[in-house]
């Protein structure tokens, strides 16, 4: 006897099944980085790159000396790091849209939404991986955070939650996006404003008054501000609890959103 599986008919999966697909999508993602390891080099070689050349740069001009400067900067290159690894997100899901892949996977007895949670799980290994890097880069540097090791799980913590949270938008975007290029260019328009906006790099009461202005307004600044007075000091402020409160935010907006695009665009 021969069972013929309608599409249309096919059951909703259970939480555990929907689990095991997101998993091995993840693994597939797993598969793909180990076939082409220059994924992984913007998330290695960008922290590095940027706390030798930021700390030699200015690191003299701004705090007087590097050790000092340090101590300023590697919460601002962890931020910034980390952030724009997020894009990753929605360029891959564009890129695998426009490859024709998600039509293979909808001949599968998979979870719909499991290439999409598996993309975000392991991004999630990405940030972390980066967060190791610009912490090992600036040990080997000099650099020794007040906070000890736990505050530098706990800002890395941080920061990853809050990335995870962003690459919502980036997914969406992805997803409404014609090809990858299109999502590339929005988010260097935009993220590179506010990560220097921030306070990664400079103090921001340097800056002139309106530029200090947009600097408050910017979102990026207090998750900045959060990691460095976790790192430096080994407290949790009101900027820690803010950062978390608007990474939760931005999950409740856009997490339904690219689901819903999501559904509609594969």
């Amino acid at each position: 006897m021969t069972t013929t599986i309608t599409p249309g008919l096919r059951r909703t999966p259970s939480p555990a099944q929907t689990l095991r697909n997101t998993l091995t999508m993840a693994y597939r993602g797993l598969l793909t980085i180990k076939r082409t390891p220059e994924q992984f080099l913007d998330v290695v070689a960008q922290p590095i790159l940027f706390t030798i050349l930021f700390t030699f740069l200015f690191g003299g001009a701004i705090a007087g000396d590097t050790t000092s400067y340090l101590t300023f900067l590697i919460p601002g290159i962890l931020v910034q790091s980390i952030i724009t690894a997020a894009v990753a997100t929605g360029a891959g899901l564009r890129e695998d849209m426009n490859s024709g892949v998600f039509d293979r996977f909808h001949t599968l007895p998979i979870a719909r939404i499991a290439p999409l949670a598996g993309a975000l799980l392991i991004d999630t290994l990405r940030y972390t991986i980066t967060a190791i890097t610009t912490f090992l880069a600036g040990l080997a540097l000099g650099y020794r955070p007040d906070g000890g090791l736990s505050a530098m799980v706990g800002a890395a913590l941080l920061v990853i939650g809050c990335a995870w949270a962003l690459s919502w938008v980036f997914a969406f975007l992805g997803i409404i996006s014609r090809t990858p290029e299109a999502l590339q260019g929005i988010a260097t328009f935009v993220l590179y404003p506010l990560t220097l906006l921030s306070g990664a790099f400079v103090p921001i009461d340097t800056m002139p008054d309106w530029l200090q202005t947009a600097a408050h307004l910017n979102p990026l600044t207090y998750l900045v501000s959060a990691a460095r007075e976790l790192l430096n000091t080994g407290v949790i402020g009101t900027d820690f609890v803010l950062s978390i409160l608007a990474a939760m935010a931005i999950v409740i907006v856009f997490a339904p959103l690219s689901v819903r695009a999501y559904k509609r665009n594969t």
